[in-house]
């Protein structure tokens, strides 16, 4: 998380730093708006702004955007200057924080823009092995290319990639390639020199440089016009870029890793991408499943964003009524994990009653999920269709030993590591489980203890 403060307001904001360094944050100063443009142009970066009210965030917000420069804005202010924190919201500023500094407010600003603080959350057997194959190449310097369908995870994937890399410590810069005007993106990945086009009114380091040390993101990359590809293939070759207007070559020491919702190799054999590229790009390629392939994960995820949002909202956490966890298991989720996260969001904001029922589940367009069209796919037979695939999917190329033991230890989990509910569960004697669960533990297989199941997550 880096900040950059900008401005003094007699020394409150020094102590908002201390406060914001103590929950891990990087803190830069700046007595001004030059200053403040200066450091983003630098590459040093911010995720956020805290600004005092007496700067004009209007102006800033004006500079920020003749740059191209986005990032959050928070004002500060002394607690009875209701009319300047006005002000400074309507400027652009996102959020107001009086001073005197409150430690535990300014712990939730932080979190609320901080770079690590999405989850990632699963309990699929699909999703297991892909976050398996993460976590053994995290540690490399090979590039990484995670392809799946739009909301399945994909940036929350690579962050999580960046966490388990020896780069965590040093930045996440992400470029969405498909959000920047192509004209545009150039400058915005190699940086500028000043006057090296109309507008550039001084040098800005680029995404490239930004990243130096740490991990660049390049999202969806296949919106990337085939020219740059080239300028893109020679940085990632010899970690050598050129800013748009200069002179000199430029080092740069980042991992890259790239994501996109579309088949590159197709793209490749039509031209419009470059396939060397594709080659240095997808040394290790980590494929999400759709949501719709992980029908273990869709009532875990529910339960993260209902508790999530209901945090977010101030309202009390509710469960997830049977009739609920029915509709949302039969749903297709053309949408993913995003349609998914917007429908429960929806659905904590609209239950009243004790528990979050299926009249809260609605779909965008305000009809009840367990209510909607074909389009929806919330058939029940199209749904037994899809889970008979997934099973005939985990069970190819498997064991019988292999199956009986995850049968086994999945039926301990649900029994919460009981094991005389799971043996009558399971149609077998204690002592005969007993028995499998020694021959586990023996084989260094974690086995859930007495009382207790252990169900299978990452952050």
């Amino acid at each position: 998380m880096r900040l950059l403060i900008v401005g003094t307001l007699k020394g409150q904001l020094t102590t908002a730093t201390k406060i914001a360094m103590d929950k891990g944050a990087n803190v830069t100063h700046a007595e001004s708006i030059d200053q403040a443009l200066a450091v983003l142009r630098s590459g040093r970066g911010a995720n956020l702004l805290m600004v005092e009210v007496a700067i004009d965030i209007r102006e800033l917000v004006e500079k920020l955007e003749a740059e191209r420069i986005a990032v959050p804005i928070v004002a500060c202010g002394i607690e009875n200057n209701a009319r300047a924190a006005v002000a400074a919201i309507h400027a652009g500023a996102k959020e107001y924080i009086p001073l005197p500094p409150d430690p535990a407010l300014i712990a939730a600003v932080l979190a609320a823009v901080a770079d690590d603080v999405r989850e990632l959350i699963y309990r699929d057997e699909s999703m297991a092995q892909v976050v398996k194959l993460a976590t053994q190449i995290a540690g490399s310097e090979a590039s990484v290319l995670i392809t799946g369908e739009s909301g399945t995870g994909k940036e929350v994937l690579a962050r999580y990639v960046h966490t388990k890399s020896n780069r965590s410590k040093k930045p996440f810069i992400c470029v969405n390639c498909a959000a920047i005007p192509e004209n545009l993106l150039e400058s915005e990945l190699f940086g500028h020199e000043k006057g090296a086009f109309t507008g550039a009114v001084a040098r800005r380091i680029g995404k490239f440089e930004e990243a130096t040390g740490g991990t660049l993101l390049l999202d969806e990359i296949s919106e990337m016009d085939v020219r740059l590809q080239a300028k893109l293939l020679r940085a990632i070759q010899e970690r050598i870029i050129d800013r748009v207007g200069g002179t000199r070559p430029v080092p740069v020491d980042i991992r890259i890793i790239a994501t996109s919702n579309r088949n590159l190799a197709d793209a490749a054999r039509e031209g419009k991408f470059r396939e060397d590229l594709l080659f240095r790009l997808n040394v290790v390629n980590l494929k999400l499943p759709p949501l719709r392939e992980r029908p273990a994960d869709v009532i875990e995820l529910a339960q993260f964003f209902a508790r999530k949002y209901a945090d977010a909202n101030g309202v009390p956490v509710r469960p997830l009524s049977a009739e609920a966890r029915k509709a949302l298991s039969l749903h297709r989720w053309p949408g993913n994990v995003r349609e998914l996260e917007n429908t429960i969001h929806r659905a904590v904001l609209l239950s009243t009653g004790a528990e979050i029922g299926v009249d809260g589940i609605l779909t965008p367009d305000g009809a009840r999920l367990d209510q909607a069209g074909p389009g929806h796919g919330s058939s029940a037979a199209a749904y037994a269709a899809l889970a008979a695939e997934q099973v005939t999917r985990n069970l190819v190329g498997r064991t019988v030993a292999e199956v009986e033991r995850d049968l086994i230890l999945e039926t301990l989990k649900h029994c919460l590591g009981n094991r005389t509910h799971a043996a009558n569960i399971l149609g077998i004697s204690i002592r005969t489980l007993r028995n499998k669960l020694n021959e586990y533990s023996s084989d260094g297989v974690p086995v859930p203890p007495p009382g207790g199941g252990e169900y299978r997550g990452a952050a």
